[in-house]
């Protein structure tokens, strides 16, 4: 199955999906290293659904605080990756951020 393509904002910090800018991974991640993160993101993941089936709160707990690690990892959450101070503007509408100007060329 192919992977939908989302715009990604010129300096590839970002891509849009739903109307909100979502930070792209760290591309300095060698692909040995996102492919770890990747497979520990998805076990995670499935570690969520596994505890909200199971109505387990400590289980779902440690499920997400695993999401958050593994993301974290991937340069998706937590400190930002680039390092020119600009801010994270990950969850903003594109319209609503320094991206305004591309996102209303691309309409």
């Amino acid at each position: 199955m192919a992977r939908k393509a989302y715009p990604r904002t010129p300096d590839g910090r970002y891509f849009v999906a739903k109307n909100r800018l979502w930070r792209c991974t760290d591309p300095c991640l060698s692909e040995d290293e996102k492919r770890t993160h990747i497979k520990a993101l998805m076990k995670a993941r499935r570690a969520v659904r596994t505890a909200q089936q199971q109505d387990d709160p400590d289980a779902l707990r440690q499920a997400r605080d695993a999401v958050q690690v593994a993301k974290e990892a991937l340069g998706e959450r937590g400190p930002v990756w680039w390092d020119d101070d600009a801010p994270d503007e990950g969850g903003l509408a594109p319209d609503n951020s320094t991206y305004a100007q591309w996102w209303a060329s691309r309409q």
